[in-house]
């Protein structure tokens, strides 16, 4: 069992991770239903939660059939970010992340994700004083370090545990790789081996295979992975590694009639949660692969991805059940 605080967890569980516009209620209820143990929202700003910013305030929806789920947020000034943990505790979150980890321009140019690997003490305030502010598990999500020549994960790590931080999600690359070249698990099992380290310590990066999954648990000794792109359009991604631990073999692959039926729900709860034009395009990123395999696809895809109506959206899935009844995927 691994906990994170109070929270129990199975043995080596799976986590969605946070991603911005796709970490939403629809896809993380999809992702529930296929095996995810702890899934967590799309990364919140602190300075748009506190001036009350639509985008943000409407990240803070979490319902009952999700948990445990985590808020992420992110920021680099300590009052906003302490304002925020008053805000969103309000929405009583089973965990709140901070997120140390965005590589993004937008995002590093301010000092926040990512940006605050360049100041592990500010790194270590931060943490410490949100975990003073609430009595929520306050978690980390971060990378290596800002760049080959500066990462300090094993002492990071191990600062924020002493100030109270409940787990640590390490993504294996720094900053300066953004999502280029491969991940590098070696150093995250460092920390994990460390025998100073007594909280969760979670894999992220290039998970995008069950026998990756299983690479991280069994060679790399990890407590869980959590695992973000090979998700996307592929809420199924929780139950295949799943099946692979328990048997040794792949699941079947998902059939056609699943897949239409995972997309039209998809999308119904996107447009129920933020509306007919949201809804539409913010689940486009997704069709590729549900429907990854087909061959002579691009017409019907384009139609999913150029549409601005949800009633063509569902006419090209009708469309698709019955231009390719009966295709078998490969995997």
């Amino acid at each position: 069992m691994v906990k994170i605080d109070h929270i129990e967890l199975p043995d080596f569980p799976l986590l969605l991770a946070p991603m911005e516009d796709v970490s939403d209620p629809p896809f993380r209820a999809l992702c529930k239903e296929q095996g995810a143990d702890v899934v967590y929202t799309e990364f919140v700003s602190s300075e748009g939660l506190i001036r009350n910013a639509a985008k943000s305030v409407m990240k803070l929806d979490i319902y009952e059939k999700e948990r445990p789920v985590g808020i992420q947020i992110f920021g680099a000034n300590l009052d906003s970010m302490l304002q925020t943990i008053d805000i969103v505790a309000e929405s009583k979150p089973d965990i709140i992340d901070i997120n140390f980890g965005c590589p993004v321009k937008k995002v590093v140019s301010k000092g926040a994700g990512a940006g605050i690997l360049k100041d592990v003490c500010l790194m270590e305030q931060l943490t410490a004083e949100m975990v003073k502010r609430t009595n929520i598990p306050i978690t980390v999500k971060t990378r290596l370090g800002w760049d080959h020549d500066s990462i300090r994960i094993l002492e990071v790590a191990e600062r924020l545990q002493d100030v109270g931080c409940k787990a640590i999600a390490i993504h294996g690359r720094t900053r300066a790789q953004m999502y280029k070249g491969d991940a590098d698990w070696k150093p995250i099992a460092q920390v994990k081996n460390n025998p100073r380290m007594h909280i969760p310590v979670f894999g992220n990066g290039d998970v995008t295979t069950p026998e990756r999954a299983m690479e991280m648990r069994d060679e790399y000794g990890l407590d869980g992975c959590m695992i973000g792109r090979a998700t996307i359009g592929n809420p199924w991604f929780f139950k295949q590694v799943k099946h692979f631990f328990n048997t040794g073999e792949h699941l079947a692959p998902i059939s056609l009639e699943e897949r239409v039926e995972a997309a039209r729900r998809h999308l119904q709860m996107a447009i129920d949660w933020k509306g007919e034009t949201l809804g539409v395009f913010e689940t486009r990123r997704h069709y590729t692969n549900y429907f990854k395999g087909i061959p002579h696809f691009k017409e019907h895809r384009m139609k999913m991805v150029t549409s601005d109506h949800s009633e063509d959206v569902f006419a090209a899935f009708d469309t698709v059940l019955e231009n390719f009844a009966g295709y078998q995927f490969t995997e």
